[in-house]
């Protein structure tokens, strides 16, 4: 059988409450312009706004003037999404503690994931949001996947817990090696497993 070849997410759509708190959170916390709205076109009870993101995608919130927000975690049973990530540069990464507190929004803190960092909270209806930020840039014309696959490989290449920077430098130099070729190169490279 064939595969459908997916080519990356469309848009997220999530259910909110009222128009104003989706418009607080996505663009005034989040700083994700609010470029279009329009009726739900399955119910004409709810609006349908749209944010963007900065990557090309969109994050669509259902809206209804008739609900509230719930502040109580969102469920993280089996179906559910157990969290939205979000990605943020090294920079706003370092500021993203101290704007939430600011703010007087809970979160959990920077986490070293080894790849990347972290920090955790929750939007105004439940929904875990993460701000990731990765600790590396890949080559040009390299994909993130690429890097994030090489580093893997790696990493069980020499029985490490989890990728850690060296393994992303270990593999970006290897992609690089591989799509930059050089005349001093006549010999075999050395083998970073």
């Amino acid at each position: 059988m064939q595969k459908i070849q997916t080519q990356g997410i469309h848009h997220i759509t999530l259910v909110g409450a009222d128009r104003q708190t989706s418009i607080d959170f996505w663009e005034g916390l989040l700083g994700m312009p609010f470029v279009f709205e329009q009726p739900n076109l399955d119910d004409a009870d709810q609006s349908h706004l749209y944010f963007d993101p900065g990557d090309g995608r969109l994050i669509t919130i259902f809206t209804s003037e008739e609900r509230t927000p719930d502040r109580a975690p969102a469920p993280q049973t089996i179906g559910c999404v157990h969290h939205l990530a979000l990605d943020v540069s090294q920079a706003t990464f370092r500021q993203i503690a101290g704007r939430l507190d600011a703010r007087g929004i809970e979160h959990s803190g920077p986490k070293d994931r080894g790849f990347m960092d972290s920090i955790y909270f929750r939007d105004p209806l439940g929904l875990l949001i993460e701000l990731a930020s990765y600790r590396f840039v890949p080559p040009q014309g390299v994909p993130m996947g690429e890097v994030m696959l090489e580093a893997h490989r790696i990493r069980v290449a020499r029985g490490d817990y989890n990728i850690q920077e060296a393994h992303l430098a270990d593999a970006i130099e290897l992609l690089t090696r591989d799509r930059r070729r050089s005349l001093s190169e006549d010999r075999t490279p050395k083998d970073p497993y």
